[in-house]
């Protein structure tokens, strides 16, 4: 089983990297997927937030979400499945950027930015929540166009940081409601 799906996810990344792959684009991908290192485009969206007292909650509760994504995503979950990079033993395979040097699985590009993007729907106003989901998603495949994760890895990913934005917001939320009440800053 385990050998079919890393079948079907090799030949998606070589399909992506035959059909898909665009010189025109791969400049603006490699800069886009670049923005995620570290999770710095979501946290310098969350900081922006955190500006404007109708967004602050917003802002905060994605820097925490980011926070854990990493301690979950990086930490433990990376360390525990220990999976290569697809460019270490997919043969024809060619990556677009700096090879990784952490493990594979999950994608922490797409936890983090679906982790913050996740936040945002259930605590924003309006509809640049949907430009930021489709941002966050943006970012997850691109690690696909760029060749350093498997498909398999983006999912898990992006499952992950829509789990635990969902975990934040349900159990965190309040908690920052009721300091918000003692924190006049915090207010929305």
């Amino acid at each position: 089983m385990l050998e079919t799906i890393q079948a079907m996810d090799a030949g998606a990344l070589l399909w992506i990297q035959e059909q898909v792959r665009c010189p025109a684009l791969n400049p603006l991908i490699e800069l886009y997927t670049n923005l995620g290192e570290g999770g710095l485009l979501w946290i310098a969206v969350s900081l922006a937030l955190l500006l404007r007292r109708k967004t602050r909650r917003a802002g905060c509760l994605a820097l925490v979400a980011l926070l854990g994504c990493y301690a979950v995503n990086d930490l433990l979950l990376k360390e525990l499945f220990a999976r290569p990079r697809p460019f270490l033993t997919v043969d024809g395979l060619e990556i677009l950027i700096a090879p990784p040097n952490s493990w594979s699985f999950p994608s922490g590009h797409a936890a983090s930015s679906l982790a913050a993007a996740g936040t945002w729907l259930r605590t924003l106003p309006g509809r640049g929540r949907w430009v930021l989901l489709a941002l966050a998603v943006g970012m997850a495949l691109s690690r696909l166009y760029v060749g350093v994760h498997y498909p398999t890895d983006v999912l898990a990913g992006m499952l992950a940081g829509l789990l635990g934005s969902w975990a934040l917001c349900r159990f965190t939320g309040p908690a920052y409601d009721r300091l918000s009440r003692r924190w006049s800053w915090l207010e929305p």
